[in-house]
């Protein structure tokens, strides 16, 4: 009963709790994830440069917003070398790229610096980005972790499509895809 309440007293959406081998771990949904042709809401992050990155200072571009668990983890580094090797073919299409997580810009900086990516990496280590945009955050204390989900805005402001499940393999591909079949 008292979990309940509690739950219930942090106004969050959706909660799901499950027991593993390594204690309790929350399944936190904010809020709904924002569906195509919703305003897609404006936001201000700290980039790996540790300059703020708002939305909208790409308005008139496609914003490929995609949010991922961690820096330096096998399927989020695929996933960032893949967007990295498609840049060219992003800045053809009038389109810029930008990573968003709950890693430090101190991480974000080491990151990049490793691996030499040109997009914006985003720290959005308090979630209110990724709270906004309704993208459940898993794991419990220090250790959360963001869904991997991805939001294409149109060159207005709105949310074009959105990717809740990705395959980080081909998921560049699929952006692009979705960006020349909207133009």
């Amino acid at each position: 009963m008292r979990k309940g309440l509690l739950l219930r007293s942090l106004g969050l959406a959706a909660v799901a709790a499950a027991v593993t081998a390594g204690g309790l771990v929350l399944k936190v949904k904010a809020a709904d994830t924002i569906q195509p042709g919703a305003t897609a809401p404006n936001f201000s992050l700290p980039s790996q440069e540790d300059k703020l990155v708002s939305l909208k200072d790409y308005k008139g571009k496609w914003v490929v917003l995609y949010f991922y668990p961690k820096d330096q983890t096998t399927g989020c580094t695929i996933e960032a070398h893949n967007f990295q090797r498609d840049m060219a073919k992003y800045d053809a299409a009038n389109a810029v790229v930008l990573g968003v997580s709950l890693d430090t810009v101190e991480g974000h900086k080491a990151w990049c610096s490793k691996d030499t990516f040109s997009f914006k990496l985003l720290a959005d280590p308090d979630h209110k980005v990724v709270d906004a945009y309704g993208v459940p955050v898993k794991g419990m204390g220090a250790m959360k972790f963001a869904n991997r989900e991805t939001f294409l805005i149109d060159p207005s402001g709105k949310v074009a499509k959105v990717w809740e499940k990705v395959d980080v393999k081909v998921h560049s591909d699929e952006v692009l895809a979705a960006i020349a079949a909207a133009k």
